[in-house]
């Protein structure tokens, strides 16, 4: 029984997820048509569209900088392409299917596995590209309130604005506090054969860096899609699409469906509706859908190739 629970609970979760998002969504949209949406994806320049492919390689760059960092932080040398193939792949099958942690974990241990990581090491690895998410979303959250505290008020109307800068400030207090214990070398913790201890100070420092860059990039695509004439800025759109992307994790809904637009939606009351949903369906083209289908194919040439590996007869020596 128990082992039923653990093998149907996420994906319930994020089916029940995406009812209830879609459920607010036709709320949301049932006042606007086909045409509409297709409209707002025309009036989209052509400058918008290669600005958001451009963020969309950015994002992705930083997110096989994550996988390159754990791997120093392991002091593990493999090649720059393999580690970019294998980051892109399990990002962009993780995003789709929900539960990208778990569903990252397989792929990266298929494929650091093959090059003689153990799964000790892989599921460190995942940890740290999980944790250096979390850092850049804190950081770039607790920024994002001590410059723009009314962001909260599109969520929640009579909050004081005092809430949302006390939580950036403690958001960048949690930051300094982590880089303060790496720059003292504090003791490691051991979790039976795991062993957790802070990062290197060059590493946290990039770190830093790389966590709120594929942050930026990701929410770059959905603000160049937006039309000019009524986009909020920059900084209020990579603070909702903070929250809108946290809310899709939290729920494990496959891609975010529903839950994103839902949330955009809310937050962007005075942005044409129809705007919005297009620019979002820049985004799931690019981030999401463009991403997976060429991991799969990767997947196939990277099982092609274990294949041959594997059952491709030996060489018998020369002869002497």
């Amino acid at each position: 029984m128990m082992k039923l629970n653990k093998d149907y609970l996420w994906p319930i979760v994020g089916l029940a997820a995406v009812v209830f998002s879609a459920w607010l969504l036709y709320h949301q949209l049932r006042d606007i048509s086909l045409d509409d949406i297709l409209d707002s994806l025309y009036a989209i320049p052509l400058s918008g569209w290669a600005l958001a492919a451009l963020a969309t390689l950015v994002a992705y760059a930083a997110l096989a900088g994550y996988d390159r960092l754990a791997l120093i932080h392991l002091r593990k040398r493999i090649s720059w392409g393999f580690i970019t193939a294998a980051s892109f792949t399990a990002y962009a099958i993780g995003h789709n299917i929900g539960a990208s942690v778990f569903s990252g974990a397989v792929v990266r241990y298929r494929a650091y596995s093959s090059k003689g990581l153990s799964a000790t090491e892989v599921g460190v690895l995942v940890a740290f590209c999980s944790f250096t998410f979390a850092l850049g979303s804190i950081l770039l959250g607790g920024v994002v309130l001590l410059i723009e505290p009314a962001l909260v008020n599109r969520f929640f109307e009579d909050l004081p604005l005092w809430v949302p800068i006390l939580c950036g400030l403690l958001m960048l207090g949690l930051v300094a506090l982590y880089v303060i214990g790496s720059s003292l070398k504090l003791k490691s913790l051991r979790f039976r054969k795991v062993k957790l201890q802070y990062p290197r100070m060059p590493i946290v420092l990039r770190q830093l860096i790389i966590g709120p860059l594929e942050l930026i990039g990701a929410a770059a695509i959905i603000y160049f899609a937006l039309p000019e004439a009524s986009n909020p800025g920059f900084l209020l759109v990579l603070g909702i699409f903070l929250a809108s992307f946290s809310a899709a994790l939290v729920s494990h809904a496959p891609g975010g469906l529903g839950v994103l637009e839902v949330v955009f939606l809310i937050a962007l009351p005075d942005v044409n509706p129809a705007d919005v949903i297009a620019a979002l369906l820049v985004f799931r083209l690019f981030y999401l859908l463009i991403p997976l289908a060429i991991s799969l194919v990767m997947v196939l040439f990277f099982e092609h190739d274990q294949w041959l590996r594997r059952w491709q007869p030996k060489r018998p020596p020369p002869e002497q």
